[in-house]
């Protein structure tokens, strides 16, 4: 019986021993001979399919034979290898991807990092540097920081995940507006500037793949632009894998949301490529009456018409309907945070607002060899928006100007008054730009040239109004009744305003018109095996704006010098000098012209990745002076005319770190030190000067952080949380010149669990864990107004891949 065991033994180990050597071993590299996780392949003729690892490897199960292998990795062309697989051995091979796609196209994040970590930039930023070695400060947030925070939507939460970043009021979700290095940062899509003075409608995270943050004025993509930076959305694309998730969400006030992402190929090849998102969500509010409804279809095609050319067709449409914009606000003659979080100023009876914003894009990606790319994009943007806003009315007054009854009185009485705002913002782009990569000598040059060409037209009708609220009856904060204002409704009368076509009723003082031309140089010199890199360029750019029929334009050369040293493979220092302009309408008493907002960003900075890429540091150090910024001429009553005070200056630090800090312990923080100030003035505005600049906060810190247990039966389960800290903000006031009231420090606490097996994956989160009273706001006027944020509420997700 013991020999019988032991036969028994030595032909399960012999046969196991031949399983085992069955099959084909391999593994892919990228062409710069990373390894190439979670890519693909298919054996052609037949179903057989698997996946490459974190590791780039991947193991066959086929019989003795030759095997076309169809290679699928993101926004590369399929590539076949032919095989053979032999009887009796199992052989490790490398497998390189070819270079037709010389760089990859989109973000580069490694499964094994948790997806916190990214490398590269989109191919819509244009720059093919890793982010290692690019000379500025750039921060990706991802997918998977999007998903485990559960966030919805542009304006939801966003900003705590790169340094600096604040968003002074919300326009309840209707369109984010985000601060850093004391201005605005533009907004751009895919690459293109889609920034209007009211837009564009928040994108929803159900067709966002990641967000690229880059800080100073990226003068190679948008030197008619703020100085302060840009934020980039970059949407989801086909990326030749069939897959796909489904997703629902419920929440506090009446949230309920579900969506859907597929994703695949039309045939085996992988030559034609789809991507398809669908969402339906709505929303409430911890305010009566107010609520945001919303739901957006996005499909993608992509067809590969040769090994080197690619073709995409991409539309979003997105669909709102939300309550009257304006009533987030609250006023008060004393201060802020007077009234209850939960009160408002809305009525039932206002009809919503409805917001229809259509986006097209097509491009084109061209490789002449490895070495030269060609991009070509064309997009249009259609927002259309019929609806209404809410302040307060205007003071009563008598013939000598004496005020009989005030908009807003010291005991809590209030006339509100609603404007209709109906508005049409029309953008159209066209890019092509062409990327190069090729060594002379002992020198690479990383090359960038290019062309943009942008128009945008925005009209608007904000000039029909209506007091809710009589003068003889007004509203009473302290007393609040719903449901019928003394002085009705104003339905009726903006129906009869839209019987008149938007264009007449916007007429020459409603509409705002933009256009631009940008011709841009670029080289990256590699010096020392491309240790030592050289950053050169140079943009020329030429706006024409029709803001209110006031006619200006500005055309103007900035220059962009860069400068990158790798200390060693995960470590690089550099600084960066870039400049801006933006020109402005007008008009000055002296007769002059009125000159364009310049400015410049000198920056250094040193970036570090730790353990092979897991995880990443950026620290930063910057300077902005802004020229030429208009304010209203205190000479001029009636407010027609400008003066342009002269400087502002702002500087600070910015510190980011992101990634997988040990095996199932991911971490985003970041800390920003941010002092904006004006530094020169006009004559009559000397007092000014050290004034603070408003929109931004002192100090800002964020984290957030998820432990995801490894091992045992409770394996996939995790904890996260993370807070926001804004320390010293500042208003749209000029604070300090008048003893106005600071807006408070602000803390936010949010956490929650959260737990992944198989294709499942459940989330739920807390958010204003301690209930805390939360708002930003301003002075105005006579009086302030702030706009609050939800008390304790919470999510409850459940999103299944497939």
């Amino acid at each position: 019986m013991k020999k019988s065991f032991i036969v028994l033994g030595l032909l399960a180990s012999g046969f196991g021993a031949y399983a085992q050597s069955q099959g084909y071993k391999g593994k892919i590299l990228l062409p710069g001979g990373q390894p190439a996780a979670n890519v693909t392949i298919q054996v052609e003729g037949s179903e057989y399919e698997t996946e490459t690892g974190a590791d780039g490897t991947f193991t066959l199960d086929q019989e003795p034979g030759k095997y076309i292998l169809i290679i699928h990795e993101e926004d590369r062309m399929p590539q076949r290898v032919t095989i053979e697989v032999k009887e009796g051995q199992q052989e490790l091979k490398a497998i390189k991807l070819k270079r037709n796609n010389a760089e990859l196209d989109e973000i580069i994040v490694d499964g094994r990092h948790n997806g916190y970590t990214a490398s590269k930039v989109s191919n819509s930023l244009r720059l093919t540097t890793p982010l290692l070695e690019t000379p500025q400060n750039i921060q990706v947030v991802t997918g998977k920081v999007l998903a485990d925070q559960q966030v919805i939507s542009m304006s939801d939460g966003v900003v705590r995940n790169a340094s600096g970043l604040t968003k002074i009021e919300h326009w309840g979700d209707m369109y984010t507006r985000i601060n850093a290095r004391g201005s605005r940062v533009a907004a751009f899509r895919n690459g293109m500037n889609i920034t209007s003075n009211w837009g564009p409608l928040t994108e929803d995270m159900a067709f966002v793949d990641h967000i690229e943050f880059v800080k100073g004025p990226a003068g190679f993509m948008m030197s008619n632009g703020d100085p302060s930076g840009i934020y980039n959305v970059v949407t989801k694309r086909p990326t030749g894998k069939t897959k796909g998730e489904a997703s629902v969400m419920f929440g506090s006030y009446d949230l309920y949301r579900a969506a859907a992402d597929l994703d695949g190929r039309f045939d085996k090849e992988g030559k034609l490529q789809y991507r398809l998102n669908l969402v339906a969500q709505t929303k409430g509010s911890f305010r009566d009456y107010e609520f945001n409804d919303r739901y957006g279809i996005a499909p993608v095609i992509s067809y590969q018409l040769s090994d080197n050319t690619k073709i995409t067709g991409e539309y979003i449409y997105q669909h709102a309907k939300m309550s009257n914009v304006g009533s987030y606000y609250v006023f008060a003659k004393d201060g802020y945070g007077k009234a209850p979080r939960n009160f408002t100023l809305a009525e039932p009876g206002i009809d919503p607002t409805v917001v229809n914003d259509h986006n097209v894009t097509f491009s084109l990606e061209h490789y002449f060899d490895s070495s030269w790319k060609l991009t070509a994009q064309a997009s249009l943007f259609s927002y259309q928006q019929t609806g209404s806003s809410m302040w307060t009315g205007a003071d009563s007054v008598n013939n000598e100007n004496e005020v009989i009854v005030p908009a807003v009185s010291a005991d809590g009485k209030i006339i509100r008054n609603v404007s209709i705002w109906d508005a049409s913002n029309v953008m159209k782009f066209g890019q092509v730009y062409l990327n190069g990569d090729i060594i002379t000598g002992p020198v690479r040059h990383r090359i960038l040239a290019g062309l943009d060409l942008a128009d945008k037209k925005y009209m608007a009708d904000w000039n029909g109004d209506h007091n809710l609220d009589a003068y003889q009856a007004p509203f009473d904060i302290n007393n609040p009744v719903h449901g019928a204002p003394s002085n009705g409704y104003p339905n009726e009368l903006f129906k009869q305003r839209r019987n008149t076509s938007l264009a007449e009723r916007a007429g020459i003082y409603g509409t705002i018109e933009q256009s631009s031309t940008g011709i841009y140089l670029q080289d990256e010199l590699g010096f020392f095996e491309d240790k030592l890199r050289l950053t050169l360029a140079g943009r020329y750019t030429y706006v024409k704006t029709n803001n209110y029929n006031t006619i200006t334009t500005g055309k103007k050369f900035t220059p962009r010098i860069g400068l990158s040293y790798s200390i060693d493979k995960e470590t690089s220092v550099y600084a960066l000098y870039d400049q801006t302009f933006i020109p402005q309408a007008g008009f000055r008493k002296d007769g002059k012209e009125v000159l364009p907002v310049t400015g410049n960003n000198m920056e250094i900075g040193v970036k570090k990745d730790w353990f092979n890429g897991r995880w990443s540091t950026t620290l930063s150090a910057y300077q902005i002076l802004k020229n030429n910024q208009n304010s209203n001429d205190p000479s001029d009553p009636n407010g027609r005319f400008v003066v342009q005070f002269g400087q502002t200056k702002t500087q600070g630090i910015e510190f980011d770190m992101r990634g997988e800090i040990l095996p199932g312990l991911t971490l985003v923080a970041n800390y920003a030190y941010t002092d904006s100030k004006i530094s020169k003035a006009a004559e009559n505005l000397q007092s000014t000067i050290g004034n603070n600049v408003p929109g931004y906060a002192k100090h800002t810190a964020n984290a957030w952080i998820n432990y995801t247990l490894q091992e045992g039966a409770l394996r996939g389960l995790g904890i996260s949380g993370g807070f926001t800290w804004m320390g010293e903000r500042t208003t749209w006031t000029w604070t300090g010149a008048s003893g106005l009231e600071a807006l408070p420090d602000y803390f936010r606490l949010d956490g929650g669990l959260y737990y992944e097996k198989g294709r499942v994956r459940i989330t739920a989160n807390m958010l204003n864990i301690l209930d805390k009273y939360l708002y930003s706001g301003s002075a105005y006027a006579t009086y302030y107004y702030w706009q609050a944020e939800a008390g304790r509420n919470w999510r409850l997700g459940v999103t299944y891949k497939f």
